[in-house]
């Protein structure tokens, strides 16, 4: 049994818990300096975070761009002119030939041309002979790597080639000079695009920058590739592996044919505007001329000196796209219309030719044809041929031609005497200076088909509007007035001597 505790014994028991809580509470409690310590940290973190928490601040930066600087190049301070210049897209010009170098560089000046027109600046530009353009770089290979080096050291972002490339060349010509490589049939859809204005003229060159575009589509990676199906050996991909629907390249070849179909269908439904146009025309029979010719030889400028018409003029290539129409009158008092057109280029992409095809009927309904020819040009002899090129395309090789040299103010007599001898017949005129521009009108006179049927007339004083379509349209030969009305002796043409068949008399006496 055991023994009684003593009350010592529990007294010294007591005092040794409460010494041992007393440390243990000593150990878990702070001191007063770490305590001080705390509270300093605790009202530098209040001062630095205002009235928001941790998290609030933590979620605002989360939120936030940072910038740091010492990074931007952007000048400042540039005017609007510089601002345009310094993003100026960097080209350097390549271009293989077969014949002769003065027409290769002829070419590539051209092509300089149309860049700068399309908004580059041309840094340099390189030729290469031979026979055929490689089938793989379309300069060869070991051209394509001192391109590739030429490019580096310029700094250029673009290589523009002199031709069309075709796929694949322009694939492996990026894959070896590392920038981007476009050819010339996409500077010039370019600037079409920038120039076109009329609803008719923006939805032409959407159609052709679109059958331009429709095999160049390129798939990136797995995204666009075709999907697997059937047997696909050693891939693991057999069945089970047939996607939903279409690739995405399939899908944008899809999404581009639709769109070629609704812009065909929207450049037909402006063919009968321009069909009652010219039906109202050929009713009062108003004779037409055309002024076809290279770009930027000045056939707005010659309209506007003959007509005052007030087109754009600008020196640039294909600042006019859209057809203008204005009235004039010949010398002899005919009216006739005068329409102008969309310039020519060499190697005018086929594309542009089948979509402007609606244009160029003003060239192919025409009865006249006033070719204009750039006389202060290095090789007017090419833009002949590549203006009656074009011709032969839209069918108006037929048609009468008259073929002006402008720009003649700017070129000596030794120069008109070998354009003379490339064009016997030609006009020299200056739209600047007003040359010429009456013996035009002088030889659309005498080319404009004529009417031939002669005709007696008695027209009542009340019809004064027969008198006047006659005066306007035809050749009137003799004119009196007896008690019946206006007697007048005339020549027409065979549609309108049968409209006016009511007023046919015996011959004026």
């Amino acid at each position: 049994m055991a023994e009684p505790q003593s009350a010592g014994d529990g007294e010294r028991g007591t005092d040794e818990r409460s010494r041992a809580t007393e440390r243990i509470l000593a150990w878990a409690q702070p001191s007063e300096s770490e305590v001080l310590a705390d509270r300093a940290q605790a009202l530098q973190a209040d001062d630095a975070l205002g009235d928001s928490d941790g998290e609030q601040l933590d979620r605002d930066e989360r939120a936030a761009l940072r910038r740091v600087d010492g990074l931007r190049t952007e000048l400042e301070d540039v005017t609007e002119v510089e601002y345009r210049q310094l993003r100026l897209e960097n080209v350097v010009l390549v271009g293989v030939y077969s014949g002769g170098a003065e027409d290769a560089e002829n070419s590539m000046r051209e092509l300089a041309a149309l860049a700068e027109t399309a908004g580059a600046q041309v840094l340099d530009g390189i030729l290469q002979r031979r026979p055929n353009p490689d089938p793989a770089t379309y300069v060869g290979r070991g051209k394509a790597d001192e391109l590739a080096a030429i490019v580096q050291e310029l700094g250029a972002d673009t290589v523009v080639a002199d031709s069309e490339l075709s796929p694949s060349q322009r694939r492996a010509l990026e894959d070896r000079v590392k920038v981007k490589v476009i050819d010339r049939t996409a500077v010039i859809l370019d600037i079409f695009s920038q120039h076109a204005k009329s609803r008719e003229g923006k939805a032409q060159v959407e159609l052709a920058q679109l059958e331009y575009l429709l095999p160049r589509l390129r798939g990136w990676g797995e995204s666009m590739s075709r999907q697997a199906g059937g047997q696909v050996g050693g891939q693991g991909a057999g069945m089970g592996s047939r996607g939903p629907g279409e690739t995405k390249i399939e899908l944008d070849r899809r999404r581009i044919h639709t769109r070629m179909a609704k812009l065909r269908r929207q450049i037909k439904g402006f063919a009968p505007a321009r069909q009652a146009k010219r039906a109202n025309r050929d009713r009062f029979e108003v004779p037409g001329v055309a002024i076809a010719g290279y770009t930027n030889a000045g056939k707005s400028s010659l309209l506007n000196r003959i007509t005052g018409a007030g087109v754009l003029v600008e020196n640039a290539l294909f600042a006019t796209l859209d057809a203008t129409v204005r009235r004039a009158t010949t010398p002899d008092g005919r009216d006739f219309t005068i329409a102008d057109t969309v310039g020519f280029v060499r190697h005018l992409p086929h594309q542009l030719v089948e979509a402007f095809r609606s244009t160029l009927e003003e060239v192919s309904e025409s009865e006249l044809i006033v070719h204009v020819v750039d006389a202060s040009h290095p090789d007017p002899a090419s833009q002949i041929a590549t203006v009656r090129d074009v011709l032969g395309e839209t069918g108006a090789r037929s048609i009468p031609e008259i073929v002006v040299f402008n720009k003649a103010d700017l070129i000596g007599d030794d120069d008109r005497l070998v354009l003379r001898g490339l064009q016997p017949d030609a006009i020299f005129a200056s739209a600047r200076t007003g040359e010429g521009v009456d013996a035009i009108l002088a030889r659309i006179a005498e080319l404009l088909p004529r009417p031939e049927v002669p005709v007696s007339l008695l027209v009542p004083f009340d019809r004064g509007d027969v008198v006047a379509m006659l005066h306007d349209h035809f050749e009137v030969l003799r004119q009196s007035y007896d008690e019946a009305g206006t007697r007048i002796d005339a020549k027409v043409s065979e549609a309108a001597a049968g409209q006016l068949a009511q007023f046919r008399v015996e011959s004026v006496r």
